[in-house]
């Protein structure tokens, strides 16, 4: 009974985590099961046919259900590989064509520049979640790095504050809206949760890159297949990106987005 267990939590995490892993466990399982390997084998087996999957299939099957991956090289780029192998850089084809081209823009304006996503969607299904996010589930929300530069040398640097690019936030100061706040008093406790869970040992070795970030943000703004742009309203009082009536506040039940920037179709 125990053994059922430990299997069915294991399937589900994975089919949380990565969408397929959950199957690819099952299959394993078989198999293990089938011709008795021990522990090692069987993790070897698990390894190898999650690696073959996701490198090889699902970027062939992506496609019938209306999403291709995002790039993993160049100037639009993963902040870290582990969103690809976590198969959570699936999108709409129409916006990996706005990313890789105003990723482009961006590299040629400021030279050597590389725009790094976060989360984007899972391969397959509409309303199959993402987790932890509220609506990345249909192939047209994506997730984009802020800019940065190094505080030493002040020269830009493609990295970032927090290794999987959320968690580490730019407040608002004491003259500005405090969503934050305001979230957390009406009892919205996910709101800043990452702040306790991301480390912050590197947080004082960057700053972030406004005149890059904001170039990304109002060409994002003003293009028309942009539907909404998420940004905390103090960045974009901060920005000086009033102007722009994409941009909006997502609302206490999502997460803080001073770490990020949303982008959906």
């Amino acid at each position: 009974m125990l053994k059922f267990i430990i299997h069915g939590i294991a399937i589900a995490f994975l089919t949380v985590l990565t969408q397929v892993g959950g199957i690819v466990y099952l299959i394993v399982l078989a198999l293990s099961n089938r011709y008795q390997l021990n522990l090692l084998k069987s993790s070897g087996l698990f390894l190898g046919t999650y690696m073959v999957v996701c490198l090889l299939i699902l970027p062939f099957l992506a496609p019938m259900f209306g999403r291709v991956a995002l790039p993993v090289t160049g100037n639009l780029k993963p902040l870290n590989y582990i969103t690809c192998l976590l198969n959570r850089h699936y999108v709409r084809t129409e916006l990996r064509e706005q990313l890789v081209g105003v990723s482009d823009r961006i590299n040629k304006q400021f030279e050597g520049t590389k725009t790094n996503y976060l989360d984007a969607n899972f391969p397959f299904y509409d309303g199959f979640p993402l987790f932890p996010h509220l609506s990345h589930n249909d192939g047209r929300k994506v997730d984009i790095a802020f800019y940065y530069t190094n505080q030493e040398t002040k020269a830009y640097s493609n990295s970032a504050p927090s290794f999987i690019g959320y968690g580490i936030y730019e407040g608002p100061a004491a003259n500005e809206t405090n969503y934050p706040k305001q979230c957390a008093d009406k009892g919205y406790w996910q709101y800043g949760f990452l702040n306790y869970l991301i480390p912050h040992w590197k947080a004082d070795k960057f700053s972030v890159d406004v005149k890059r970030t904001g170039t990304l943000i109002r060409s994002l703004a003003t293009d028309q297949r942009t539907s909404k742009i998420f940004l905390e309203p103090h960045l974009k009082q901060r920005w000086k990106l009033g102007g722009y009536n994409k941009i909006r506040f997502h609302g206490c039940q999502a997460v803080r987005h001073d770490d990020h920037i949303h982008l959906q179709l």
